[in-house]
């Protein structure tokens, strides 16, 4: 009888150790997270899945990307393809916010937490976990009155603006903001040009389009790196180099020496890097029972010529685009 209360107590032991053994099983799980750009053809979705990569190694998280090529049917195989491959979360820049209904509709299926970057879902759209963004509308009122300003500072109120393709919901805030700050300045809003592929040459022609048809310009709102780029190479082959004032949103090595120089007078920084660090972060914390902020508007601060070089504008810059891409 001793005896087999021995061996039934060493049972329990071991029992009640493989139990208390289970929670740190349990803790040491391996997740996945497949980052689905849009294009990544685009140096500000690298800069974007920079971020991702770099805090999914720093939480332990198995990572994978995938490119769109900016087509919402192959976005949508790419989620497919990223389920059927296991993968416990997703952070996506969509190809547009009117193409997330349909995946929100499959992951909330799956019960698979998403996290939108630098595009949010269709208005309306409820069923995410998070959306990282810019404080798009804020940010396009600011640039809005920086760009009115540097028209008034030239001796004229018409302004153009490169615009980002309005079917996205980041580009509609955007424009909101911009257009409110320019009724309240007294300028005028004389064309609004799309892109469609985000390129530094159709923002050349665009930018050339806009000058030709409106040479009263006194200012161009850039929406997107790539523009204010365009813009600038525009006003150095017209000559027009500080006649004509360039602000941008975005930021990228190529604006920061533009800013330098001169050519461009602001770039209102969004953290490419960042939304893709603090997406990581949300789906991370979904899938670990943390809380999860819905929408996270990053600032998009505003940098010049004067300020550029200090410590808090190179602290800003690294949240925008990594070391590899070039000088900050």
């Amino acid at each position: 009888m001793v005896e087999t209360k021995r061996i039934t107590a060493l049972l329990l032991g071991g029992a009640l150790s493989a139990a208390c053994a289970a929670p740190s099983g349990a803790a040491e799980k391996t997740w996945t997270v497949a980052y689905i750009a849009p294009s990544l053809d685009i140096s500000y979705w690298q800069w974007v899945a920079y971020g991702a990569k770099t805090r999914a190694a720093e939480l332990g998280i198995t990572y994978m990307e995938m490119d769109s090529h900016n087509s919402p049917a192959e976005q949508m195989a790419n989620v497919r393809t990223a389920l059927t491959k296991g993968v416990d979360a997703i952070v996506m820049g969509p190809v547009s916010s009117t193409s997330t209904p349909p995946v929100l509709r499959v992951l909330k299926d799956k019960k698979v937490p998403v996290a939108f970057t630098g595009i949010g879902p269709q208005p309306g759209e409820t069923d995410f976990t998070s959306s990282v963004t810019a404080n798009n509308e804020e940010a396009g009122r600011q640039e809005g009155k920086f760009v009115c300003d540097l028209a008034t500072e030239r001796g004229g109120k018409q302004v153009g603006m490169l615009s980002l393709p309005q079917d996205r919901e980041n580009a509609q805030k955007y424009l909101k903001g911009a257009t409110e700050s320019f009724k309240a300045g007294g300028c005028d809003l004389v064309q609004v040009l799309q892109t469609h592929g985000l390129t530094v040459k159709e923002a050349v022609d665009q930018a050339n389009d806009l000058m030709t048809a409106h040479p009263d310009v006194k200012a161009i709102y850039g929406m997107y790196d790539e523009a204010g780029t365009g813009a600038a190479k525009v006003l150095q082959t017209r000559g027009l180099v500080g006649k004509v004032g360039v602000a941008t949103a975005d930021g990228s090595p190529t604006t920061v020496k533009l800013l330098k120089e001169g050519t461009i007078q602001g770039l209102f920084l969004q953290e490419a890097g960042g939304q893709g660090i603090e997406a990581v972060q949300q789906v991370y914390n979904a899938l670990t029972g943390k809380p999860v902020t819905k929408d996270l508007a990053l600032a998009e601060p505003l940098v010049t010529a004067k300020d550029v070089d200090s410590p808090e504008s190179l602290a800003k810059l690294k949240r925008v685009y990594p070391p590899s891409a070039g000088a900050y």
